[in-house]
């Protein structure tokens, strides 16, 4: 019984580590300080759809798809707001300073940015994983881009990643 109540306590003591330990949003300001020449990461994003995706939801057209689908604002409904804003539904003790007007920023493809984003880690593509960024994927892209969208036309991820393709620096 003692060595169970042992290996219990263990393991909540490393569940609550692991919880503690969870990275925050940073937002893509702090992205921009190193990606802005190096690899050019933020202005491929800045120039991307993603970048603007909150923006399109205060849209005529926007507007007309909500009011056919009963929404009254797009801007503040979470059917809409969940794939236009990666600071939409993130618990608010995870927010370290990304805003829901960037849209879907680099943090939704390459996780929350905290733990990674110093440059000391960011040198080495294995301590940047370690620290939780994200090498992003088909199946993360289609949790948004999916027939759930009123505008979806089909989705092909090596068509989409192209467009948004950035080098990774060194």
């Amino acid at each position: 019984m003692k060595k169970l109540s042992i290996v219990m306590a263990c393991m909540l003591f490393l569940l609550s580590n692991v919880l503690l330990a969870q990275n925050k949003y940073v937002g893509a300001k702090n992205c921009k300080m190193c990606h802005m020449a190096k690899g050019k990461a933020y202005p491929v994003w800045a120039a991307s759809k993603h970048a603007k995706a909150f923006e399109t939801l205060k849209t005529e057209a926007a507007l007309k798809i909500a009011k056919e689908k009963g929404i009254a604002d797009p801007s503040t409904d979470a059917k809409c707001v969940k794939c236009h804003s990666t600071a939409f539904g993130i618990d608010a003790k995870l927010n370290a300073g990304i805003t829901k007007e960037e849209g879907v920023s680099c943090e939704t493809c390459h996780g929350a940015g905290s733990a990674y984003k110093a440059p000391a880690i960011m040198r080495n593509h294995d301590a940047c994983v370690t620290n939780g960024l994200i090498n992003p994927t088909e199946k993360l892209c289609l949790k948004c881009h999916n027939s759930e969208s009123p505008t979806f036309k089909g989705f092909n991820f090596a068509t989409a990643s192209a467009k948004i393709a950035h080098k990774n620096p060194k």
